[in-house]
């Protein structure tokens, strides 16, 4: 399961830098997400003490495949889906009778922490956010991980690894979101010249009684048999309407590429 590599840890809670608009706010807790038949289902491990020292355990396996699958806990959910949207960010969503009631998203923020956004709905039906943030726990322990555990000694090159590892996590992480900032603008670019075109396609097939200078400002405007106009005229100068015409669509501008751009 490449794309959740990174999640793959235990994870502490960090409780000053969470917000809660629903459930009791905890004092402490652990987030653990690991994989299990080969690597073929994911298995979320939760533990966590609240503000009047009430300890709480949860665990849950999800399939990351995109699909609906039956929950086990009929409490929370019926069933649920899992998407993976890029190596740093997935999503889970619950549902109960076939309606959402839990969405669940799973971040790697630049810093190396993980960001996990719970949006649904109290038994009053009333909308909630919880956001909560984690950092990844040390695999490399000077100490012992429990009261009977036995002594780690971290030898140097474990440390060196573990530093290395941590550096590279952090640095790709950054690059991954930049990339996904780069596709997301991208995106935008294309949806803008998707507009200019079908804008353009709609201007060139309308009405032209003069040559359109590039630059300069026209009007577009609506006939009443549907076909579409453009002039010199503005809605101003009509009175603030579109005079003989349907209606004003649009002020539209010719640019050096010959396509037209909407002047908002």
């Amino acid at each position: 399961m490449v794309q959740a590599y990174n999640f793959l840890a235990s994870w502490q809670l960090f409780p000053e830098k969470g917000s809660y608009e629903f459930g009791d706010r905890p004092r402490s807790g652990i987030y653990k997400l690991e994989t299990v038949e080969n690597e073929r289902l994911l298995v979320v491990n939760m533990n966590w003490v609240t503000l009047e020292n009430q300890a709480f355990e949860s665990k849950y396996v999800l399939v990351p495949d995109g699909q609906v699958h039956s929950f086990e806990n009929t409490e929370i959910a019926d069933s649920f889906k899992v998407n993976f949207i890029d190596g740093i960010t997935f999503e889970t969503e619950f549902f109960k009778n076939s309606l959402p009631v839990l969405h669940v998203t799973n971040e790697i923020m630049p810093n190396g922490y993980m960001r996990i956004t719970q949006k649904g709905f109290t038994p009053a039906q009333r909308e909630y956010t919880n956001v909560e943030y984690y950092h990844k726990q040390l695999s490399v322990l000077p100490y012992a991980a429990s009261v009977s555990g036995a002594l780690v000694k971290a030898t140097e090159e474990g440390v060196i690894r573990h530093k290395a590892l941590t550096a590279m996590e952090e640095q790709t992480n950054m690059q991954l979101v930049q990339i996904r900032k780069q596709i997301e603008l991208l995106a935008l670019q294309a949806q803008e010249i998707q507009q200019r075109k079908e804008l353009s396609m709609l201007i060139y097939n309308a009405k032209l009684s003069f040559a359109p200078v590039i630059g300069q400002t026209y009007y577009l405007y609506e006939k009443k048999d549907d076909s579409h106009l453009l002039s010199l005229v503005s809605p101003r100068e009509w009175g603030g309407g579109a005079g003989p015409y349907k209606r004003f669509v649009a002020t539209v501008k010719l640019l050096a590429d010959h396509t037209w751009m909407e002047m908002v």
